[in-house]
Order: C-alpha cells, then sequence, then structure tokens
C-alpha cells in the first residue's frame, strides 16, 4: 500500500451561476486518482480552476471530499491533523508574536510532553536550518516576504508531519528570493526525508523541487491527465539545470501540455515518437 493515497476524489459544488436552477451542481474535477510514497517529492501543476487547491484543502482535512477518499499512512483522513501541515502563499503566521513563538507553538502541540529546553532545541534546530537565527525574536511585521515564508517552512518541518502541504508557497515572493527560498527548501527536505505535496503554477520551480508532477486538465470537471518522471540526478541546482539538455525536454514538453492539453514528443532510436510523458 502506497504511503499517501488520493482515492478517486470528486468535488461538486452547488452552482452559483445565474440562472442556475435549484439542484444545479458545477464539478471542480472528478476522479482523482493518485499515490504518494514516504519521503516523495510531487508536485501538481495545471491551470486556475483546475481544482489545485481545492484537492490540497481535502488532503489538509479543510474541506470534504464530495466522492473518494485520502488515506495516509493505513488511515483514512477527514479532518484537520498535525500529521498533515500545510504551508501557504499568504504566510499565515501570527503577527502578534515572534518567529521563534510561531514555530515553537507547532513543536508545542506536536510533542506535549517535551520540556520547555527540549522545545526551544528543536524550535532553534529549524529557524538555524532556515537561517532565521538572528530574526528568531522579530515578529512577522519586522521580516521581509521571503524570511516570513521561511519561518512558515520552518514551523511545518518542525512539527515533523508525516506529509507537508505545500500550497503556491513562494507565489508572493520576488523571483531572486524565491530561488534562494526553494534552495533551503530542498536541503531541508533532503536532510529530513519529508514527504511534501506541492500545488504550484511554476514549470521551472516544479521541475527543480519534484520527484513527479501531476498535471492537471483544464477545469470544470477537471481530471488528472498525465503525470512525468522527473529523472534529474540530486541534488540539484538551477544553474547547472538550464543547460541540461534533459531539464529543457521536460520543461518544454510541460509547457506543452498546459498550453495545448497534449505532450510533446521526442523520436527514439528507432524513429518512433515517444510520450516524455507517462500518462495516468
Amino acid at each position: 500500500m502506497s504511503y499517501l493515497s488520493v482515492d478517486h476524489l470528486t468535488k461538486i459544488y452547488p452552482s452559483l451561476e445565474p440562472g442556475a436552477k435549484k439542484g444545479d451542481t458545477f464539478t471542480v474535477f472528478e476522479n482523482v486518482h493518485f499515490s504518494i510514497e514516504k519521503g516523495e517529492f510531487v508536485s501538481m501543476i495545471g491551470h486556475s480552476g483546475c481544482g489545485k487547491s481545492t484537492l490540497l484543502n481535502i488532503m489538509a482535512g479543510f474541506d470534504d471530499a464530495t466522492k473518494g477518499g485520502i488515506i495516509l499512512d493505513g488511515r483514512e483522513t477527514n479532518s484537520p491533523g498535525l500529521d498533515r501541515m500545510v504551508v501557504f502563499q499568504n504566510f499565515a503566521l501570527m503577527p502578534w508574536t515572534t518567529a521563534y513563538e510561531n514555530v515553537a507553538i507547532a513543536v508545542r502541540q506536536s510533542h506535549k510532553d517535551w520540556s520547555k529546553a527540549e522545545v526551544r532545541e528543536w524550535t532553534m534546530k529549524y529557524l538555524k536550518m532556515m537561517n532565521l537565527e538572528a530574526a528568531a525574536n522579530r515578529r512577522p511585521s519586522m521580516l521581509s516576504g521571503g524570511m516570513r515564508q521561511r519561518v512558515g517552512l520552518a514551523r511545518a518541518f518542525a512539527a515533523e508531519p508525516k506529509i507537508l502541504l505545500l500550497d503556491e508557497p513562494f507565489a508572493q515572493i520576488d523571483a531572486l528570493t524565491r530561488g534562494s527560498i526553494q534552495e533551503e527548501l530542498l536541503r531541508m527536505w533532503e536532510a529530513t526525508n519529508s514527504t511534501v505535496f506541492m500545488v504550484t503554477h511554476d514549470v521551472d520551480e516544479a521541475i527543480l523541487l519534484s520527484d513527479r508532477i501531476a498535471m492537471m486538465s483544464n477545469g470544470p470537471n477537471a481530471e488528472l491527465a498525465q503525470i512525468v518522471d522527473i529523472n534529474l540526478p540530486r541534488p540539484r541546482v538551477r544553474a547547472d539545470l538550464i543547460d541540461d539538455p534533459r531539464y529543457n525536454e521536460l520543461r518544454n514538453s510541460i509547457l506543452k501540455f498546459l498550453v495545448t492539453g497534449k505532450s510533446a514528443e521526442k523520436k527514439t532510436e528507432c524513429g518512433e515518437p515517444e510520450s516524455l510523458l507517462k500518462a495516468i
């Protein structure tokens, strides 16, 4: 059995369209089915409206599926819990307290039997891993957007969840800062052997970070159309990937799928076309 299974999820809302009749519905996505192995980094990409964030909210327990379910580590889950930590794009920090306390509160909830010293040691460990030791006593209003998101990542990892859910975590961060935080996220993930599911619009980000990328068709009535294995060696460095022909093939294939809904093809040695993407 897979570590996490998204088991044939469908999400349907009542229709709010002008002129809609009682009982009319709107299907966001239907019959979405895939699995994630322990320690794997999987991203989901697709156009706005395909239900990526809705699916992540169902995985987190913030929303209910109309059909199907989520199985995590052998148990069905349908409500929020510390076994699933979410990092949002809007930072979601408590503004009235410090960076240290924003992380420590998750540590206390995850390890209720720990002493103050143990909580402090664990909290500072993760702040240091995100290069935030000097900012531990600052409130979020005194931090840049990039530093706030580092606090959010430190808090999520420090709780040691079974799976970390990232909802476009770098969308509000400038491009230069985004690159450095992505590399820090990679180092944190590799150091902790965490399991990660990330929603993103950024193809380059998805390729840099992921083991696999799930591709959603356009909504409404979106489906999980294809998935691509990212067989690029780790550790990955953005500057090195730019000149790697395998990276450019993958990037072009994913972009073509997003634009046309069809995967790019390459020629095999015998001259036959072979899709770079693997159908689900």
